[in-house]
């Protein structure tokens, strides 16, 4: 029988997280017992506190004494929340912990944010993970060695999984669940829970948000001369020649403080202003698709599709409550 351990960090762990992550691999050995089966697996939510106090206090999880779990075959990390670096320096020892599980051959599956506990044992060094997109930003500042991918809802590395986050985490749960019992028994929580089985990508939910805070005042120029002329044809020779600085200067310094090419950023905007206009206006796709500056129908559908997972019709179907207009 399996082991599996729900860790419970000191300080600001995410409930939601926890007890679902519980629940669905609780029912998954209940449902294989039922086919007749021996347990397939046993949970526990483990930590090296007593008594952790979550969502304002409302709520208190009273783990068992992970001192006492010597081995165990599967680890899960929850979300944690906000104070990262406050959670970080207060799970030392828990950080510890997951280091030697994996050392001694365990699995380790995180949720979300908690990629941050996960990444200061150092085992995504030169690899790579999911996270919210939300919290890509802050994951980069920190741990700049790691590869982030803000449009999967998994990655899966050598015996370990991350999770893009919030209620997606449900989908990573079926994943183990699959992994570890079989596909019928996945797709019975996923009809139980009434889950998603085959979604697979975060990309329709995110936001771009701009890296604003650099630093450097000629990228920021070049920021705000890109937002306020999406409908223009820019070319970027013109631009770096108006900041005074060579093209290859232009880029490197473009990338480096904001983290994508400055075409890369442009396209990002331009998706995200008319996911906007998709979402509120009484407007066809073909009238975004000219107010932010395409001219070429097949390569905005394209672009579109690239960073939203969606086709501009289909996001405008799911997101608009306005009759859909083509």
């Amino acid at each position: 029988m399996k082991q599996v351990t729900i860790v419970i960090p000191d300080r600001d762990a995410n409930l939601s997280s926890i007890s679902g992550t519980f629940q669905i691999l609780t029912r998954a050995n209940q449902y294989w017992q039922r086919l007749g089966n021996e347990p397939m697996i046993e949970v526990r939510i483990a930590g090296f506190v007593k008594e952790v106090k979550l969502e304002d206090g409302f709520f208190s999880v009273y783990p068992v004494n992970i001192k006492d779990i010597k081995k165990t075959d599967l680890v899960i990390i929850p979300a944690i929340l906000y104070d990262y670096d406050t959670v970080i320096q207060k799970n030392k020892e828990l950080i510890d912990w997951v280091k030697e599980q994996y050392d001694n051959g365990a699995e380790i599956a995180t949720i979300c944010t908690g990629a941050f506990l996960l990444a200061s044992t150092g085992l995504l060094d030169g690899q790579s993970c999911s996270i919210h997109w939300n919290t890509a930003s802050a994951f980069k500042q920190r741990f700049p060695n790691i590869g982030i991918h803000t449009d999967r809802l998994i990655t899966v590395g050598p015996r370990i999984y991350t999770n893009g986050g919030a209620f997606s985490f449900l989908n990573l749960v079926l994943f183990l669940v699959e992994k570890f019992f079989d596909r019928e028994t996945a797709i019975h929580c996923s009809k139980i829970f009434q889950i998603d089985i085959e979604r697979t990508s975060q990309s329709p939910f995110s936001v771009f948000q701009p890296q604003k805070n650099h630093g450097d005042e000629l990228v920021s120029k070049a920021q705000t001369y890109i937002e306020e002329n999406l409908s223009e044809k820019i070319s970027f020779e013109d631009l770096a020649s108006q900041l005074a600085i060579s093209r290859r200067n232009f880029d490197r310094r473009f990338v480096k403080a904001v983290g994508n090419t400055p075409m890369e950023y442009l396209q990002r905007v331009k998706i995200e202003v008319a996911k906007r206009l998709l979402e509120k206006e009484r407007t066809t796709v073909f009238e975004v698709m000219y107010e932010v500056g395409y001219s070429d129908d097949k390569a905005f559908r394209e672009v579109f599709k690239k960073l939203t997972g969606l086709s501009p019709l289909d996001y405008k179907a799911r997101y608009n409550k306005q009759p859909v207009a083509v």
